[in-house]
């Protein structure tokens, strides 16, 4: 695909809003900053539309199906996401645990070797810098996930606090994997266990969602986390680069899996739920208001130490101004980034943070923030789209049922 024909590709995509992020900036693919995943070449080869997100060049499909057929896909079978670009880092120290509690509102100490959790990053404020997953190795190692999209800041923010931890005597180092030496894919949907098995000495049966395991992949070793960002069941499996393509193309021998791009993976995690960060998420945005207060762990809570912790747990108490909730347009075009919500009086009560068709259920769905006093399940309200105020509800998310694999 030539630059041109690549850019109008890349501007048609940006008006459907499949790649609406505020935090990401797409820049013209001569751009010689813009950095290569080690699966750049695999994505030329299978003929994947590639656009710069986030300064990287990732595919937004491939040329075998379109965003919704490779979404359906996804769903009832296996598709296969280059994730390198997100931030991934190691870190090591006696101390460690107590470092990241003091910038998260994780319960770390409450967890168990080898298992995951969704957390936040919080400023003074309890606004959230970003979002991540953390894997407690051990009481002295941690592996952290995080969004490309912040990734100076989450080095930033990572590098200055556990320097002010260290001067007061504790033991913390940090290490940031470059997209150089470490690829990160994920493998998702209801096939992505029956694929992956084969091919792996972790039994598969025991690695319960957000679990991680060191183990060998294609007879590489890896580190293979039962996580997602598509609601399906799922894995990340972190890889040395220069074996990401050898371990991708064995999974693709399977009739199984194929490979899926930006477009798909944003449709799947909005019908799923689950936030962007820039769009639904941002530092202004409390846990509590994005309805995220789960991720504020009932010992932290008592402890009260987190950054925010006095915002945070009077809005626990209190309530809010505003929440994140979700919404079901069953007819017409999607509601995209900052189309304003009113009441049924026309009154203006909020507005939409990401939106987008749902493949799966038809119609369109969305998620933004209303009012406290408008967030019951059912409730009716008016969104502007093309200036034109379109009926719609408040729905229970997510708005797919999700499979995570979870022992019963």
């Amino acid at each position: 695909m030539s630059s041109k024909s690549a850019n109008v590709f890349v501007k048609k995509y940006i008006c459907r809003g499949l790649l609406n992020c505020a935090n990401v900036q797409i820049r013209n693919l001569s751009d010689k900053n813009v950095k290569k995943t080690s699966l750049y070449n695999l994505h030329k080869k299978y003929n994947g539309k590639l656009v710069d997100f986030a300064g990287f060049y990732l595919p937004v499909q491939y040329a075998d199906l379109s965003v919704s057929a490779s979404h359906i896909f996804t769903r009832k079978s296996a598709s296969i996401f280059d994730v390198s670009h997100m931030l991934q880092t190691n870190v090591r120290g006696k101390d460690c645990i107590s470092w990241f509690e003091s910038i998260c509102p994780v319960d770390l100490k409450g967890m168990t070797p080898g298992t995951s959790s969704l957390t936040v990053f919080l400023n003074k404020n309890g606004g959230i810098i970003d979002d991540l997953i953390v894997t407690k190795v051990k009481d002295d190692q941690l592996y952290i996930v995080s969004n490309a999209g912040r990734l100076e800041v989450d080095k930033q923010h990572m590098l200055e606090t556990s320097e002010i931890f260290r001067k007061k005597g504790n033991n913390v180092s940090i290490d940031f994997w470059d997209v150089t030496n470490r690829a990160l894919i994920a493998v998702q949907g209801p096939k992505a266990a029956n694929s992956v098995q084969p091919l792996t000495d972790i039994n598969l049966d025991d690695l319960m969602f957000m679990t991680s395991r060191i183990g060998k992949v294609a007879g590489i070793e890896c580190r293979v986390t039962r996580c997602g960002y598509t609601g399906e069941d799922g894995f990340e499996i972190s890889i040395p680069a220069d074996e990401a393509e050898n371990i991708v193309e064995a999974l693709l021998q399977s009739e199984d899996v194929k490979l899926a791009g930006l477009g798909a993976r944003d449709s799947l995690r909005l019908e799923a739920g689950l936030c962007l960060y820039g769009n639904d998420i941002d530092e202004n945005v409390t846990p509590v208001e994005a309805s995220l207060t789960w991720l504020v762990a009932k010992a932290r809570r008592s402890e009260a130490n987190f950054p925010g912790a006095d915002i945070i747990l009077r809005q626990i108490k209190e309530g809010v101004n505003k929440r994140r909730i979700g919404i079901r347009i069953e007819t017409g075009a999607p509601a995209r980034k900052d189309a304003i919500l009113r009441n049924v009086n026309g009154n203006e009560i909020g507005m939409i943070t990401s939106g987008c068709p749902s493949p799966s259920l038809g119609g369109n769905v969305a998620m933004g923030y209303v009012a406290e006093e408008f967030k019951k399940i059912g409730t009716e309200l008016l969104v502007n789209i093309r200036g034109k105020d379109i009926g719609c509800k408040i729905t229970k998310m997510p708005f797919v049922p999700s499979k995570y694999y979870i022992k019963k």
